[in-house]
């Protein structure tokens, strides 16, 4: 790939590696925030399912605003948001500061992930959109893993809030980049009326297309079966496998070296494979993975690696899948994909904080009742998956 594109690449991935980083960076913290502020560790965990909520209704905004206003004007107030909402969490006296400045967090924190997957479909088409959907993927896939080992280790030599003033820097870094460096993709003639009554037709157009609805169904719920451990974190790793807060790369380390290892496959098989196949082979990967992990739960004593190792496997075969699915989500709408990148996300999120107030508690108690909501959630992805690959065989035919 063209070496500025590369470049776009990194801009893009660091962009989308906010939201993880917004997760992530400070789940080692939750034992340390729950004393420091006073509170119990449910009013923590909703630190994150506010998070998410709010994340889920801007993400639906944030594609519609680029299509009217440019993609880099967005990026560039989103940045500046989220910038302050750091500095918000890291001064919070209270947990209720806390709910409010993660809600802004939310808020701003994923124009990143979607004006980037509309970026990428305004300069490259066809195999070329999957392998740089695939590198942003696989950059992106670093931060998972990187981040709850900054946040462990800022915890090492300073508080918690340390870690919400690190979000910050990298607020403010992005916000930069993006003011100096990123370029703009979408020109003016381009550029989609924000019109209230156009707006509307064009999400209902959008929400109401089954093949679109299938298609990032499927991507959702396949997250969601490794999610459910990311949320589970703290339990998962302190409680059941007995590691200590700065242990956390035992879990996101191998899971996001899956993820690697399936993104740079799915940029290898760009222009070889039909996107059918990469979702068929993702499918049978991440079957052979959770299959394996409600083995070990059931078998084998909760420990390392044996608990840690089937997520790598689900991890590789769910990024097999996610370049294709993606963009055949995106292609259903030619003229609109920053929003329809929107709606995904917003689906995304959505699931993800019903996974994170709901699903995620009820699982957590052991590694078996996780094991079994990670099957749980494959099952219905690859159904979803299937009825849109039907439909559109069948549309074809």
């Amino acid at each position: 790939m063209h070496r500025s594109y590369t470049s776009l690449a990194v801009i893009l991935a660091a962009l989308a590696a906010i939201g993880p980083f917004s997760i992530d960076t400070y789940l080692p913290a939750f034992h340390a925030m729950e004393a420091s502020l006073g509170t119990s560790r449910y009013a923590v965990q909703q630190t994150l399912t506010i998070y998410m909520v709010m994340f889920a209704v801007m993400v639906l905004w944030h594609g519609a605003l680029s299509d009217g206003f440019g993609r880099r004007r967005v990026l560039v107030v989103a940045m500046a948001v989220f910038t302050l909402a750091s500095v918000l969490c890291m001064l919070a006296p209270s947990i209720e500061w806390m709910w409010a400045g993660r809600a802004l967090q939310g808020m701003s924190a994923g124009a990143g992930m979607v004006i980037g997957r509309a970026i990428v479909r305004d300069v490259l088409d066809g195999p070329d959109a999957q392998r740089m959907m695939s590198q942003v993927v696989m950059m992106f896939a670093l931060a998972p893993a990187v981040a709850p080992i900054i946040g462990g280790w800022i915890l090492v030599f300073a508080d918690w809030r340390a870690i919400f003033a690190f979000l910050a820097l990298y607020g403010l870094v992005m916000t930069v980049v993006c003011r100096q460096v990123l370029p703009e993709t979408l020109p003016p003639e381009k550029r989609q009326p924000l019109h209230p009554v156009h707006l509307a037709r064009a999400y209902g157009q959008v929400l109401r297309k089954p093949a679109f609805l299938l298609l990032v169904g499927a991507l959702a719920l396949n997250f969601n079966g490794f999610f459910i451990y990311v949320l589970s974190a703290p339990t998962f790793l302190v409680d059941h496998l007995g590691q200590s807060p700065q242990a956390f790369a035992w879990l996101f380390v191998p899971a996001m070296g899956g993820l690697l290892v399936g993104s740079w496959l799915s940029g290898r098989v760009a222009g070889h494979w039909t996107p059918r196949r990469s979702v068929a082979v993702g499918y049978a990967v991440m079957a052979l993975a959770a299959v394996g992990n409600l083995a070990v739960s059931q078998w084998l004593a909760p420990g390392l690696p044996q608990s840690v190792m089937p997520l790598a496997c689900y991890t590789l075969g769910m990024s097999l899948t996610m370049p294709a699915l993606t963009l055949m989500a995106l292609d259903l709408f030619p003229l609109r994909r920053g929003l329809a990148a929107s709606c995904q996300s917003f689906m995304q999120m959505a699931l993800n904080a019903l996974t994170a107030a709901v699903t995620a508690p009820l699982l957590w108690g052991s590694v078996q009742t996780l094991s079994l909501g990670m099957v749980m959630y494959l099952v219905l992805g690859a159904l979803a998956a299937s009825a849109a690959l039907y439909r559109s065989a069948v549309a074809r035919a």
